[in-house]
């Protein structure tokens, strides 16, 4: 069976203007190859209903998996929560359960638990709470949709309590071989090889060290024994040039 597909939407401005540079698309794709899920797209939107509404759609019925970034917390510009219900079209409430966790960090904390931070308790009917060790705020999936928060080290914490939730695959391995040849000498004996494991994933990166141009082979697969064939067999086409 081949292995479930994910897309991850990333919602803000801030990511939009160049004032922040998304992380969690990268940590997420590396945890997500771990437990053979296949990250197959990324999506930015601005911090606006009617674009996050579309991409949650199209994004939702295209893919096992759809994992969102940013948006949940107490301010007015976020609406990551009230996108999601309006593209279910579920009522979204505070929940009492929501509610309970977030008084208990604020009390703890000996902050005020005031209505801006009660808005972090608002979740789409049926949804399911995911965990949140860091600032209590829970994420929550609804269906294939699981809605993580922005900041990285809190997304990461989110990822760590859902992902046991989620049934992978196989995990994909990668093999890299170096390659001191350009892309245009190799091209034609590597695209022959790639044919003959079409099972495979092979991707070139070139590179120039020195004034010498080079390429990085990283081939990628599922069964181990094929990608240690598949880089065996590529490096003996280049036996001079591999590094």
């Amino acid at each position: 069976m081949p292995n479930p597909k994910a897309a991850i939407l990333i919602i803000g401005d801030e990511i939009l203007s160049g004032r922040t540079r998304d992380a969690n698309m990268h940590y997420l794709a590396g945890e997500l190859t771990r437990i053979g899920i296949d990250l197959k797209e990324v999506r930015v939107v601005s911090d606006d209903h009617a674009a996050i509404v579309t991409a949650v759609n199209a994004l939702r019925a295209a893919y096992t998996h759809l994992f969102t970034s940013g948006g949940i917390g107490p301010t007015h510009d976020d609406i990551t929560a009230d996108a999601i219900a309006a593209a279910f079209g579920m009522a979204l409430h505070v929940r009492d359960d929501a509610r309970a966790i977030l008084a208990a960090h604020y009390d703890r904390s000996g902050l005020e638990f005031n209505a801006a931070r009660q808005r972090m308790a608002r979740i789409p009917e049926g949804a399911t709470l995911i965990e949140n060790p860091i600032s209590a705020a829970p994420g929550f999936s609804l269906e294939n949709v699981h809605v993580l928060a922005g900041v990285p080290s809190i997304f990461q914490a989110m990822v760590a309590s859902l992902l046991p939730r989620l049934t992978g695959g196989e995990p994909l391995l990668s093999q890299t071989l170096r390659i001191e040849r350009g892309e245009g000498e190799i091209a034609e004996r590597l695209s022959a090889l790639a044919s003959e494991f079409a099972d495979l994933s092979f991707g070139s990166y070139p590179f120039i060290q020195n004034g010498a141009y080079g390429s990085n082979i990283v081939i990628r697969g599922t069964d181990p024994g094929r990608v240690d064939t598949a880089i065996s067999r590529l490096a003996a086409l280049f036996p001079a040039e591999c590094g």
